[in-house]
């Protein structure tokens, strides 16, 4: 068997690296990849670009407080997913920009870390599914993640200060973008769609909402992840545009 393929066919990736705009978004977006990745033996981190203080509907909460409770939400949910890392970059909620600050952020995280692969948001906003998807911190996330692996993080000429650092040039094999639209790759995560939810459950902070009721994430998990699955033929799934960097 080839070293970078994994026993049930699926290629193996040594270190993987999520970033995302906030706090909850990597398991709702990937938690079920990221789960399967994990259980296969992949080292996985995250990156947090921004410090989710606009993740709640009470403005008389301190955004301190905020920060924290959502710093602690992500960390236990990372755990539950087998995630061994998470990085806050502590930028503002609700204002990320695909800034050259943001860029520098994200490349210095890939150089130290050194992936293989890259799982973050579509740069894109997509008129098809969930406005929620699209959330400007988002889309200021991908694009700038995207930046950061091509050509950033590859070319030692960029960023130069990040090279006293001790933090040389490299380049990431893929990336996987979270998608709605043109999705090529599909992850199947029936074996992983429970993990996805509990860890979902860990970010109790974002489900104090009026007239939500206490299991509505679950069952909206459940059926978002099915209807993605029919679209390849499995029961549950992610999907994904694939790639290259090569």
């Amino acid at each position: 068997m080839a070293d970078n393929v994994n026993p049930d066919g699926s290629e193996r990736y040594e270190r993987v690296m999520v970033v995302s705009a906030h706090p909850d978004d990597p398991e709702f977006g990937f938690g079920g990849t990221i789960a399967k990745l994990a259980a296969a033996g992949s080292v996985i981190e995250y990156v947090i670009c921004t410090d989710g203080c606009q993740g709640g509907e009470d403005p008389t909460v301190p955004d301190a407080e905020l920060r924290a409770v959502r710093e602690g939400e992500q960390r236990a949910a990372a755990e539950i997913l087998g995630v061994r890392q998470v990085t806050f970059l502590g930028f503002r909620d609700g204002s990320l920009m695909p800034t050259l600050e943001l860029r520098r952020a994200i490349t210095r995280e890939i150089r130290r870390f050194r992936p293989d692969l890259v799982l973050t948001h579509s740069p894109l906003r997509s008129i098809n599914g969930a406005i929620g998807a699209s959330h400007p911190d988002h889309l200021a996330a991908g694009e700038a993640t995207l930046c950061a692996v091509y050509p950033d993080a590859r070319n030692p000429r960029a960023f130069r200060e990040l090279l006293a650092e001790g933090l040389e040039a490299h380049r990431v094999r893929e990336v996987w973008v979270g998608s709605v639209d043109g999705a090529d790759h599909f992850v199947d995560i029936g074996p992983y769609v429970e993990r996805k939810i509990e860890a979902i459950r860990c970010h109790v902070s974002q489900f104090q909402k009026p007239g939500w009721e206490p299991d509505a994430p679950a069952r909206w998990v459940r059926e978002r992840m099915r209807k993605v699955g029919e679209r390849a033929g499995l029961e549950y799934a992610e999907a994904f545009k694939r790639i290259s960097t090569a």
